[in-house]
């Protein structure tokens, strides 16, 4: 069977296209252009000097003759060198390059290359390919800036717009999810560009079920190697991550937060890990990942309220605070290093900046305070309670779980709402959202009616809708590093995990995301390993 993939374009051979141009009766290039490119590719360098002159009305750039002459000499004279004519490359420097004064020093360079000895010298010392059609093409490349695009047609023009016609493709595509670059030699161009759903994290591969109790809140670790979960059980559970088999299993288990743990903030590191409690919670725990120890439990008082955390990107130092007025600066040891009154924090987030901290607040906002000059400004204004928010890598999008609204996406720079995403059910519970898949594109979400959402940030509507859980689903949390891994967490007291359709299940297309009756998933237990069940959803 012949490919479906056409031949590489630098295949066509140039008969090809001149019949082409006779056929439609139009001319890709002005014909002295056209003349001038064929002189320099068969190395004709007197007829390619007469070309630049005859092409001079047309050049726009300043000195742009005398440096389209002096590149083409160049190149006649290293080709004079390389092939051991010394004489008469010594003649083309001094009676036509110098001439020229374009540049002294250029001209030294070039003299001290009568010095190599041997070819593959003066290649090496030049940096130059050599005599042939690279080293050529190579100079048209630069010929050719010279020249207006309708003059003469730029470097290949063809695969240019080929390549905009992918990527154009490829931005359309509500189920990209992919790291790699497509290119011309990857790329059918006999069909558009169109991924499949299988590909997509909407299959379930995993049911993890070591807590025993609800699971509040789940965030996988900067470098994706790590989920960590947090529960009304009192425990954290460090899951390590198989990045080929999209499988899960338990590293270490923290355990002694009173109170339970309804928030969870990794270090940029990734080696350290803060647990937070719920509203009556006044204590916060700081554990060192790799050893399990505990670094720090900080409690200043026992009416203050420790909720929500966030790390400066330095990993030094942390912000926290809660719904009774703390907000405070820490370092590693739990000292407060500043502090502001009277702020009701709901949740927080450190910009990129090291001075900006984000908090959402009981007044429906969220405002940027700046601990070294103790300054605050309004950033967002909600018209109800914002129950938690994120940001995005580049900080420039804010995501936004609202009471009764749902999720709302802001531009941060601009302070503008610019969507809001529909489907979701959101009360007065706490439900954590999240950015995720290759360049953030996608944008994930829990939801009281048991579900998973998830959106293409350029649509409200949802794109896929994740059956399976069997309470509110409380937070979801998408691998950094792996796009195609999406875990979420639920008062059913389960995390699961979500994958692309796994090979065994076939293409029956009543298996995408949403619409199938059944699923595969692996349910681990803390006695044994995963084993593999078939769950109705």
């Amino acid at each position: 069977m012949s490919s479906l993939h056409p031949p590489p374009l630098t295949s066509f051979h140039s008969h090809t296209v001149e019949l082409l141009m006779q056929e439609a009766g139009c001319r890709l290039e002005h014909p002295t252009a056209a003349r001038f490119r064929s002189h320099v590719m068969e190395g004709e360098w007197e007829k390619a000097e007469a070309d630049v002159n005859e092409l001079k009305s047309l050049v726009k750039v300043t000195r742009g003759t005398l440096r389209m002459r002096f590149l083409v000499l160049e190149q006649k004279y290293l080709e004079l060198l390389e092939d051991g004519l010394v004489l008469e490359a010594l003649h083309v420097l001094r009676h036509e390059l110098t001439p020229l004064k374009f540049s002294t020093e250029r001209i030294h360079t070039l003299s001290g290359f009568m010095m190599c000895s041997n070819a593959e010298s003066l290649r090496e010392k030049a940096s130059w390919e050599g005599r042939g059609s690279t080293s050529r093409s190579r100079l048209l490349e630069k010929l050719q800036t010279f020249l207006p695009p309708s003059v003469m047609l730029p470097p290949h023009r063809l695969q240019s717009l080929l390549r905009q016609a992918v990527e154009l493709q490829r931005a359309r595509c509500i189920y990209h999810n992919t790291r790699h670059e497509p290119n011309l030699d990857t790329v059918s161009l006999f069909s558009d560009h169109a991924c499949s759903k299988k590909q997509f994290p909407c299959h379930t591969h995993q049911v993890l079920t070591d807590h025993c109790n609800e699971v509040w809140f789940c965030k996988f670790s900067n470098n994706g190697t790590k989920l960590a979960t947090g529960s009304k059980d009192s425990n954290v559970i460090i899951w390590e991550v198989d990045m080929e088999m999209y499988r899960l299993k338990v590293l270490r288990s923290l355990d002694g937060h009173a109170y339970g743990v309804s928030y969870l903030a990794w270090s940029p590191d990734d080696q350290y890990l803060i647990a937070c409690g719920p509203d009556d919670c006044s204590e916060l725990w700081l554990w060192n990942v790799q050893s399990g120890e505990l670094k720090v439990k900080m409690s200043q008082s026992h009416e203050d309220s420790l909720t929500c955390a966030a790390w400066n990107p330095d990993s030094k130092r942390f912000v926290t605070g809660g719904q009774r007025g703390q907000f405070y600066q820490c370092d590693l040891d739990g000292n407060i290093q500043d502090s502001w009154e009277g702020v009701r924090v709901q949740c927080l987030w450190c910009l990129g900046d090291g001075k900006t901290v984000l908090a959402s607040d009981t007044h429906q906002r969220v405002r940027g305070y700046n601990f070294e000059d103790l300054t605050d400004r309004n950033i967002i204004q909600e018209d109800h309670p914002i129950m938690a928010f994120t940001v995005s890598k580049h900080g420039r999008l804010a995501l936004l779980n609202v009471a009764t609204q749902g999720v709302h996406m802001w531009d941060l720079e601009d302070r503008v709402l610019v969507r809001k995403f529909r489907g979701a059910t959101q009360g007065f519970y706490t439900i954590h959202s999240c950015f995720g898949g290759h360049s953030e594109d996608f944008i994930a979400s829990g939801s009281e009616d048991h579900k998973v959402y998830i959106w293409h940030r350029s649509g409200e509507l949802p794109i896929a809708v994740l059956p399976g859980h069997g309470h509110t689903v409380n937070c979801v949390s998408w691998n950094p590093e792996l796009p195609s891994m999406l875990a979420s967490a639920s008062d059913d007291g389960t995390i699961r995990i979500w994958g692309p359709m796994p090979a065994c299940e076939g293409d029956s297309e009543s298996e995408a995301c949403g619409c199938g009756l059944h699923h595969f998933f692996w349910r681990s237990s803390c006695a044994a390993d995963a084993v593999p069940l078939l769950a109705e959803s």
